[in-house]
């Protein structure tokens, strides 16, 4: 496995990247930032306020699988489809996707857009947040868009659902990685969404999100996220599944993944949200 380039327009690009390619004509900007319930913050009136010049909104609950009753599901490729063209985005287009909170739910877009088959698309590292902090620009203008027709294809091997990681957790056979804080990994901390039991699932390794990134919210560099995997205990040679509340943060893992070269890995969709749900699931507490 070898690490990819800092810039790289598949994964993460740096605000000087951006920068350098915001007038490009065939570019295409998303503000996916999205919030924990209790956060108390509005985010499609703060993508109102201000946002990057150019940035469509993309709501992680709206386009979504409306059939399901876990959060945020991945929708159905007709949904994605018509959502894409909707907002002008298509065929030949780089899209960058950032939120207000540095690095947090980009990555659930990176991944929903790479579970869709798309390729051309990377996190803004450092997000909103180092964007304004190092004065580049931002308006309340809403972006101008035309129709534009995108070719999807489904890579199901991105996502896991319930059966998969059960299995997965009895045979041993792939890394399974909890993004949760240590805390609500451990069973230790309530669940913020009632009726979940606390604790993992087992033989689970906890990789905080968090410890992925650098105080200013970029992403750390490969060498080190190489090591935050393996001072977790994930053996890195398995096919890796991520997880975490509700399919959010767990993108993030995918994305260091990537970054380190590993390619092999899938994102367990209804995460905690359903495990956690269901009694006869067995689970594990402490570290």
């Amino acid at each position: 496995m070898t690490a990819t380039t800092p810039d790289d327009p598949k994964t993460l690009v740096s605000t000087d990247w951006l920068a350098a390619h915001l007038k490009d004509p065939d570019l295409r900007i998303f503000d996916a930032t999205w919030y924990l319930p209790d956060a108390g913050r509005d985010a499609e009136n703060e993508y109102a306020a201000q946002h990057i010049p150019g940035a469509r909104f993309f709501d992680i609950d709206d386009i979504s699988d409306g059939r399901s009753e876990l959060p945020h599901m991945a929708p159905p490729v007709e949904k994605f489809m018509s959502r894409m063209r909707a907002m002008g985005v298509g065929d030949g287009h780089q899209v960058v996707v950032y939120d207000g909170l540095g690095l947090f739910s980009a990555a659930r877009v990176w991944w929903l857009f790479r579970l869709m088959g798309q390729k051309n698309i990377a996190v803004l590292d450092g997000g909103l947040p180092k964007w304004l902090a190092e004065g580049r620009p931002v308006t309340s203008d809403a972006p101008t868009i035309r129709d534009r027709h995108m070719t999807v294809k489904f890579e199901g091997h991105r996502v896991r659902d319930v059966t998969d990681v059960a299995r997965a957790a009895k045979l041993g056979d792939h890394s399974i990685i909890d993004a949760r804080a240590p805390a609500r990994f451990r069973g230790e901390a309530p669940e913020p969404r009632p009726g979940m039991r606390s604790g993992h699932i087992p033989n689970a390794k906890n990789v905080f999100y968090k410890t992925l990134l650098n105080a200013n919210g970029t992403m750390k560099p490969a060498t080190a996220l190489r090591t935050v995997f393996q001072d977790a205990g994930v053996d890195l040679q398995k096919p890796a599944i991520t997880t975490c509340g509700s399919g959010v943060t767990a993108a993030v893992l995918a994305l260091a993944l990537e970054r380190i070269g590993k390619t092999d890995h899938s994102l367990y969709d209804g995460s905690w949200s359903e495990w956690g749900m269901y009694a006869d699931l067995p689970i594990a507490t402490g570290a």
